[in-house]
């Protein structure tokens, strides 16, 4: 009896392996593509405008946001040829007009080029200050001034002379300057944390 059972212990115990060996192997699930991990970008920083694709801290100069920005290479470049870069990222406020590069491409590359040449650097000095206000204007501001003049209001910049701001019917803001020509606000209100900035499509002109 002993030995029967033994026997049909040892039948059992085959049939178990013989099944075991029979199995598939397990392999281990593939990993979800979705959990992986990918670095975040830096959030902007809260009340941040975008110019050129970048983020404007309103914490930083208006030089040092200036200088991320790809589309004000040239306005970098002429800030710091013409010396104005430490009055610039000074205390302040100031309220820039900043032409963008397309705006600088309207000039003619060899009036541009004997700006920014040693020889040049009063005259471009005379240039960008005529660009600069006083103060922290923002559009709506501009148009506060403007609407209780007429739709108009006459700025007085670094340089001395007047920039005129038109607030026109759909609230875009148009600057002429003393020598006639207009240039369109077309990115307004970039904060700063010495002023504001607005992006413009052409460069003033002085008298």
């Amino acid at each position: 009896m002993k030995s029967r059972i033994l026997a049909m212990t040892v039948a059992s115990m085959g049939v178990i392996a013989l099944a075991a060996c029979n199995s598939p192997a397990e392999t281990p699930a593939p990993a979800d593509a979705t959990a992986i991990e990918t670095p975040m970008a830096p959030a902007a920083p809260a009340g941040a405008s975008m110019v050129g694709g970048v983020a404007m801290s309103p914490t930083d100069t208006i030089v040092t946001n200036a200088a991320k920005a790809p589309n004000l290479t040239t306005l970098v470049s002429a800030v710091q040829a013409a010396g104005l870069a430490e009055t610039l990222g000074g205390t302040g406020p100031f309220t820039v007009f900043a032409p963008d590069n397309a705006a600088f491409e309207k000039v003619p590359v060899a009036t541009r080029t004997a700006l920014m040449a040693p020889a040049g650097k009063a005259d471009l000095t005379e240039i960008l200050t005529y660009h600069v206000v006083p103060g922290r204007l923002t559009a709506a501001d501009l148009t506060t001034q403007a609407q209780a003049n007429g739709g108009k209001v006459e700025l007085t910049t670094v340089e001395g002379d007047t920039l005129t701001a038109n607030v026109n019917a759909d609230g875009s803001v148009t600057l002429t300057d003393q020598k006639g020509g207009t240039s369109r606000v077309t990115q307004a209100d970039v904060m700063q944390s010495n002023g504001v900035v607005h992006v413009i499509d052409t460069v003033v002109m002085p008298d």
